[in-house]
């Protein structure tokens, strides 16, 4: 199945972070496109369980194999171009994700406490969508 992450759906995942870093939700529409929110948890320096809605999140284009957010094309759906600054993909449909994940968009330290994300069980509540 695939998931119907608007409304009521919520994710409860369980995030340490450590310095600047944090931990954002990352979904995968079923038409490819992968999208970050401006939604961002950051506990230090114990492991927490968090519970939240996407309604409402902004979200940002996501280029996975390089870990950076992009711009979501050169118009908006009434086919108008957008400004500079306007980089927020409009209204996604979350009626339509193949998979939920999570993105860490600061470069870590690699080793040791200088910086990471830790991230333990998530549990995604949603409604199923046929495929």
């Amino acid at each position: 199945n695939n998931l119907d992450l608007s409304g009521l759906s919520r994710i409860r995942w369980a995030t340490k972070t450590s310095g600047f870093n944090v931990v954002r939700p990352v979904v995968k529409l079923t038409d490819g496109t992968m999208l970050v929110a401006d939604y961002a948890e950051a506990h230090v320096p114990m492991v927490t369980q968090t519970e939240f809605s996407l309604s409402g999140m902004r979200w940002l284009k996501l280029d996975a194999a390089r870990a950076v957010t992009v711009a979501p094309g050169n118009s908006n759906p009434a086919g108008t171009a957008l400004g500079a600054n306007e980089t927020w993909v409009v209204n996604p449909d979350l009626t339509k994700v193949e998979e939920f994940g999570f993105a860490n968009l600061l470069p870590s330290s690699g080793h040791g406490t200088g910086g990471y994300i830790q991230v333990g069980n998530i549990e995604v509540y949603a409604k199923p969508v046929p495929r």
